[in-house]
């Protein structure tokens, strides 16, 4: 079945304070001889990238290319996933320095999520991934005596015991992913990691969940993040997807209007990062560098503008406000966290928008490249089809390891890959999808769109 975009008549999003980001600005010559990133004039008459099949066709073969990468020496033999080097090859264990054995849960579950994709793609041998990931979440990550799911395992016992609001979004990711692809153990996961979320982690009184507790479920501190409530709005569709139960879509509506609506719009779209237990803002926090870091991370205003968009289609365009937090979030991303000289979105900016950690990471322009396909689709403003021309540019120049497979996850400005907080080639998710968000409908997600056999390509 073929999709067509859709642009609905009076569905135009435009932001709360009619403001628009800088269109293209003169590149500066590219440091140390690099390819420069150029941004050619858009042809209002042109059509859109979306609805060429060649580019369709393209970005079916990025997410082949992504596929055959991962699956050749993933998947470990004594349970889990191997972290892999630039090459693609298992990362030998304290490489790097002090590391211990992978198989952390994030890592198993955007694995299950990307291979259930695989499999209801088409991909021979995509089942095996699946079943393998699905078997150690419940035998090697899953707490039999306490309940949730380790953080980290290694070999004779678990690396990190604490059970975290962030490793258990991607659980319930996983299992609604692979209940769409029809796994037989699908409905175990699903049972048992939202059980555990609704009576562990959600507090009803705040409309979002606690952050991290300890093994016998002690709480480990007061802190509370918008970036594990994020990635379980993101699960919590999926799991609304997969089930047509309607309370999952009203825990991400939720979370949306605390995150979003409350926060987002009283700090100007710069979405705050980090609480305190209340949920009131902490300025001064800093935390991991991968997972919390100070100030505030452009590439999550662009996330929540995908996300915002499809629960606001999930919930039948109900709630008002959110097409045009959606549009706002992505012009403040784009005008406060692109570098224009030589591309690519900043990782983290100080609170007046100003670069903080100037590194530019791939997980930022696979979510540009995602919020630009939901607004080019809905809106059909050009000002969102340049800026989706824009990141793939950017990415496909910079970002596409040409030599070795896969993403390069950071680049300094040099525009060179460096390493620290990623090494090697961290995961497939962000770029997977990336590469498929552009074909499947903007009312659900990737898993729910072929489920459904709705993905565009003709």
């Amino acid at each position: 079945m073929k999709y067509q975009l859709r642009n609905p008549p009076n569905a135009r999003i435009t932001g709360p304070d009619g403001r628009r980001a800088p269109g293209a600005e003169p590149q500066q010559p590219a440091p140390n001889g690099a390819i420069a990133v150029t941004s050619f004039a858009l042809n209002p008459a042109a059509p859109k990238w979306a609805s060429l099949p060649s580019h369709r066709s393209w970005l079916l073969g990025q997410a082949d290319d992504l596929f055959a990468f991962f699956e050749r020496a993933s998947l470990n033999p004594l349970g889990g996933f191997h972290d892999l080097d630039r090459r693609g090859q298992p990362t030998p264990v304290g490489a790097p320095p002090g590391g211990r054995p992978g198989r952390a849960l994030h890592v198993t579950t955007r694995m299950v999520h990307c291979y259930s994709i695989a499999h209801l793609l088409g991909r021979p041998g995509a089942d095996a991934l699946v079943d393998h990931g699905m078997a150690f979440l419940w035998n090697g990550h899953r707490d039999a005596v306490n309940g949730g799911y380790f953080w980290g395992v290694g070999y004779d016992a678990p690396t990190d015991d604490s059970k975290q609001a962030y490793g258990h979004a991607f659980v319930l990711l996983a299992a609604s992913s692979a209940k769409l692809a029809g796994h037989p153990d699908a409905d175990r996961l699903l049972t048992d990691v939202s059980t555990i979320l609704h009576e562990r982690f959600w507090e009803e009184e705040h409309g979002a969940v606690a952050e991290e507790f300890s093994r016998d479920w002690r709480p480990l501190d007061h802190y509370r993040g918008q970036n594990s409530n994020m990635h379980l709005t993101e699960a919590l569709m999926a799991a609304f997807e997969a089930t047509g139960d309607g309370n999952y879509l009203r825990m991400a509506e939720r979370i949306a209007d605390l995150i979003v609506r409350r926060h987002a719009a009283q700090n100007a779209w710069r979405l705050p990062e980090h609480f305190t237990e209340d949920w009131t803002l902490d300025r001064d926090y800093s935390g991991s560098p991968m997972f919390r870091p100070y100030g505030t991370t452009p590439g999550h205003w662009l996330e929540w503008a995908r996300l915002l968009l499809q629960l606001w289609e999930m919930g039948g365009r109900r709630i008002d406000w959110m097409p045009g937090a959606a549009a706002s979030l992505f012009r403040q991303a784009v005008a406060d966290g692109w570098d224009a000289a030589t591309g690519g979105f900043y990782y983290t900016l100080e609170w007046d928008g100003s670069p903080r950690i100037r590194e530019r990471y791939w997980w930022p322009c696979c979510e540009g490249i995602g919020a630009a396909a939901f607004l080019n689709a809905i809106d059909g403003d050009p000002f969102y089809e340049e800026w989706y021309r824009r990141i793939w540019n950017f990415s496909a120049t910079r970002l596409i390891d040409r030599e070795h497979g896969g993403w390069h996850p950071q680049l300094g400005e040099d525009m060179q890959p460096t390493v620290n907080p990623f090494f090697g080639k961290p995961d497939l998710y962000h770029a997977l999808q990336a590469c498929l968000i552009p074909l499947v409908p903007t009312t659900g997600s990737i898993a729910g769109g072929l489920a459904q056999g709705r993905i565009n390509l003709g």
